[in-house]
């Protein structure tokens, strides 16, 4: 099996970058993405030219890191699928594909496919920690949680914080990424005490970092390779406006 592959060529974040045609041989349909690039980094290296740089770890659909542009659309155009977990039975012999690395102010490129995701990392950060008290470790069961909270958490909890809900968006938003790091604490009785303050420092967070806003597109939904729906951004902007509120409701009294 053969690709025809135009790749995002970046020396580094203050080089110019263009698109540079290569053809990758001898593949078979059931490599993956990445392992198609591996094969074309071989052939670069025996050929003393530089590798095309990307990102990757687990390899597993796990750790978020191998996102990319793939014929203009996050991960490529199987639904639910990481990129390395999109095989090359999905793509033509001698296919011609396009692949970049995520456009957004707050995502610079570094080099080739890698950008710096450090954004992500900050926002997270600005939610600080869960209390709880001191000593061993409670029993499992001994706070009860309802099973659709449950639910609904671990659904929020699944997002792997890869970026594609940001590439995809027109406005480069990260209202889904954080929508699902406030709401998958919110629904849980160990992230109530901290609940409005986090959701306060979170969204300031992602102002900062220069992230758009969301106007309900729904490209986010669409290329999320977790399924997390939009419905955490509806959730983020209801505690999201609670704790303005309260906030607003305490600057108040205290004056």
């Amino acid at each position: 099996m053969k690709l025809i592959l135009h790749i995002w060529r970046q020396a580094n974040a203050a080089a110019p970058g263009k698109m540079m045609r290569y053809e990758a041989a001898g593949l078979s349909e059931d490599m993956s993405m990445l392992e198609a690039l591996d094969v074309l980094n071989e052939e670069l290296i025996a050929r003393g030219e530089e590798p095309v740089a990307f990102e990757h770890d687990c390899r597993e659909g796990i750790c978020g890191s191998c996102g990319m542009m793939i014929n203009g659309v996050a991960h490529g155009p199987s639904r639910a699928t990481t990129t390395c977990q999109l095989t090359l039975r999905h793509f033509r012999d001698g296919q011609e594909l396009y692949l970049e690395p995520w456009r957004a102010r707050a995502f610079p490129v570094l080099k080739d496919l890698v950008v710096d995701r450090a954004a992500f990392d900050r926002i997270v950060a600005a939610g600080g920690y869960v209390s709880v008290p001191t000593g061993s470790a409670p029993d499992g069961n001994a706070i009860p949680v309802p099973k659709d909270d449950a639910e609904r958490a671990m659904d929020a909890a699944a997002c792997i914080g890869c970026g594609a809900c940001v590439a995809a968006c027109p406005n480069a938003s990260a209202a889904l990424f954080t929508g699902a790091k406030i709401t998958h604490l919110a629904l849980l009785p160990q992230g109530q005490p901290e609940r409005h303050e986090r959701a306060l420092r979170m969204v300031a967070q992602w102002n900062l970092e220069g992230f758009g806003s969301c106007t309900n597109i729904g490209e986010c939904e669409a290329v999320c390779p977790k399924g997390i729906g939009v419905e955490v951004i509806a959730a983020m902007n209801r505690d999201f406006l609670a704790a303005s509120w309260a906030e607003r409701d305490r600057v108040h009294a205290g004056a």
